[in-house]
């Protein structure tokens, strides 16, 4: 089946950018302080002969997508960069016209063949993971939705529809989907705003107490700071995972310095995700941090919106942490772990309630997941990579269209805030953070929306 509005790649083209961090961040016990933007271009071609461009941004994100102890940091991005090379390449061997989905969705199905055998062609002993393979492959996925939007001058998220769609989902999916496409699961319009969660990181000051040194420039430092300057209500909170006691005065001296900035603006609600990255040994350990958080602070308990993924991100090796007691007191999402429909149905059967969606992961895994979750009836929420400026926009325009995403994480404007600045002229209302939230109508345009 084909339709008169399929595309075809004419060329695609990638390059990297360097992206200097304000300040250190620490995450799953290693401290980033740089990250490499991995840029892409795609122009297309309609069959009546229309001509566009498409663009994609994303961080390459080595450290978080392939978390080895057996390589350097430099060979996994050295790795994830030819990664990235090389499905451009393949795209602009792509030789049939179609929609994005169909496209990218063929394309992935060489990323595992490619992720074994381009390793050890630069003498790296070890095979590249599922995630890092879509995190690299992902500003091609998100350059070809893009173009395609921009070569029909609609929204892409308004192209998901049987009308321009050759396959209903359970091509991508399975049976349950059948007769179903993504405009089912996505809205015709993004919803206007969205709240922001803001990182607070291991090394984050939340006091003046705690500041060691402030950088050269006029932005927050503390906690306290960052909420007085942007109304933030919404907290995202790095933890240990293996230090119980230490996890757990955390979040109460986070709650005692959040409540004190929230009560000067005249309001004292907020909320927290909080995220061990994978640290955690099993699910008691979580419950016991939920049990001691509600006997220390009831307020701080009831603030917990959810929990990301707090044991190891490999479900099938470790069948035994299981979620589901953690899951009756707040949502589990699942994230390092979600890379396709099959992890979703195995994070469900293990006790995760929730899913965390990503556009590191790709355009097209992304709101096949969404449509999947929902169908599950799973909690929802869109979390970045420390994404600045167009990539940004990108992971924000994914949560904007997405029914039942309870917020949108976004913490370059923290790390790499000069990244953002010429998008923060075209995009004030996603940028100027002021009562808490990211003005996300303002991403209607053509293609991805920006």
């Amino acid at each position: 089946m084909s339709k008169s509005t399929d595309i075809r790649i004419v060329e695609a083209t990638c390059s990297f950018e360097s992206i200097p961090f304000r300040t250190p961040l620490k995450f799953g016990g290693r401290v980033v302080e740089t990250c490499t933007l991995i840029n892409v271009e795609v122009d297309v071609e309609s069959r009546n002969g229309h001509m566009a461009r498409g663009y994609g941004s994303m961080p390459l994100g080595n450290v978080w997508a392939w978390p080895t102890t057996a390589l350097s940091i430099d060979d996994t991005e050295k790795a994830m960069r030819a990664f990235a090379e090389e499905v451009v390449r393949l795209g602009n061997l792509y030789p049939d016209y179609g929609h994005p989905l169909e496209i990218c969705f063929q394309l992935s199905g060489e990323y595992s063949h490619l992720g074994k055998t381009l390793p050890p062609k630069m003498n790296i002993p070890e095979a590249m993971p599922e995630l890092a393979q879509l995190v690299s492959a992902s500003p091609f996925d998100a350059a070809v939705h893009d173009a395609y939007g921009r070569v029909h001058a609609e929204n892409s998220y308004n192209l998901l529809s049987s009308k321009f769609c050759n396959t209903d989902l359970s091509e991508y999916l399975d049976e349950k989907f059948a007769g179903e496409y993504l405009d089912q699961y996505t809205t015709r319009e993004p919803q206007p705003q969205l709240p922001l969660y803001h990182l607070v990181g291991a090394l984050d000051p939340l006091t003046e107490a705690d500041v060691t040194t402030r950088p050269d420039d006029s932005l927050p430092v503390t906690l306290g700071e960052w909420i007085a300057a942007d109304g933030l209500t919404h907290l995202k909170i790095k933890l240990a995972g293996d230090n119980l006691e230490q996890d757990v005065e955390r979040v109460l001296a986070i709650d005692r310095v959040s409540g004190e900035a929230r009560e000067k603006l005249g309001s004292t609600e907020r909320f927290y995700s909080c995220d061990f990255n994978e640290k955690c040994e099993n699910v008691e350990y979580v419950l016991a941090f939920l049990k001691k958080i509600e006997e220390q602070s009831p307020g701080a308990y009831a603030r917990i919106q959810y929990i990301e993924q707090p044991t190891h991100r490999d479900l099938k090796s470790h069948p035994d942490n299981r979620m589901h007691e953690a899951a009756k007191l707040k949502p589990v999402v699942i994230d390092e772990s979600l890379t396709d429909y099959d992890t979703l149905l195995l994070s469900q059967e293990q006790g995760y309630s929730g899913v965390a969606l990503k556009a590191c992961k790709g355009q097209t895994d992304s709101l096949l997941l969404a449509a999947a979750a929902q169908k599950h009836n799973m909690f929802l929420c869109v979390q970045d990579l420390t994404c600045p400026g167009y990539s940004f926009l990108h992971s924000a325009s994914l949560a904007a269209r997405i029914p039942g995403v309870a917020a949108i994480e976004g913490n370059g404007r923290q790390f790499c805030p000069a990244a953002n600045k010429r998008w923060a002229r075209q995009f004030p209302s996603m940028f100027n953070i002021t009562d808490g939230t990211v003005g996300t109508a303002a991403l209607n345009g053509p293609g991805l929306g920006f």
